[in-house]
């Protein structure tokens, strides 16, 4: 009896976000994060305290400011294309009644996403900024957890963000969609 040898994939499967979806409804990443980038599951990083700390403060201090003026979506999925749906730990969105129950947010409804990142700060900084940009977000934050420093990514182009600078203490920062909201990264990091 001849056996068959079985086929070897020249590239990888890619799978689109209704396909992750139902794949993580069926348990089978057995509760671990993973997030879908450009068609690729990608594992992400292990959640720590101060992480979750910093996470935490932020939408707290988000959810208050923005009162019915934005819907905070802490640490859920952006749907960004057929095959992209990062997990940010902050999104900012155009608030809607429904709350995107009746169809995800894309990225006409983003407002500010933010990451606040430990040990994934050099992927937030050269993976994430990219895609983001490419896929016009107009505003990105990455808090820093080690250094207490938020680089915030502004005007998205196809070549990536064409504005980006470092904010640290007491220095000033507001989001592109909510000037009155005034933050500083001391507050933002619990100082």
């Amino acid at each position: 009896m001849a056996t068959t040898k079985p086929k070897i994939l020249e590239k990888p499967r890619l799978f689109t976000y209704d396909e992750a979806v139902r794949m993580t409804e069926a348990g089978i990443f057995n509760g671990e994060r993973v997030e879908l980038i450009e068609g690729v599951l990608i594992e992400m990083s292990p959640i720590g305290n101060a992480h979750n700390a910093y996470v935490d403060r932020l939408a707290q201090t988000l959810i208050l400011w923005l009162q019915g003026g934005a819907i905070v979506r802490v640490q859920g999925d952006v749907r960004l294309a057929l095959r992209t749906a990062p997990m940010p730990d902050i999104v900012v969105l155009r608030p809607r009644a429904d709350f995107y129950i009746n169809g995800g947010a894309g990225p006409e409804d983003v407002l500010l996403i933010i990451e606040v990142a430990d040990s994934s700060l050099p992927y937030d900084l050269r993976q994430k900024a990219p895609l983001y940009a490419g896929h016009q977000i107009p505003d990105y934050w990455v808090m820093s957890v080690q250094r207490k420093v938020i680089t915030v990514h502004r005007d998205p182009g196809p070549d990536g963000y064409r504005q980006i600078f470092e904010v640290r203490g007491d220095q000033l920062l507001s989001p592109l969609a909510f000037s009155d909201l005034v933050l500083t990264p001391n507050r933002l990091f619990g100082k």
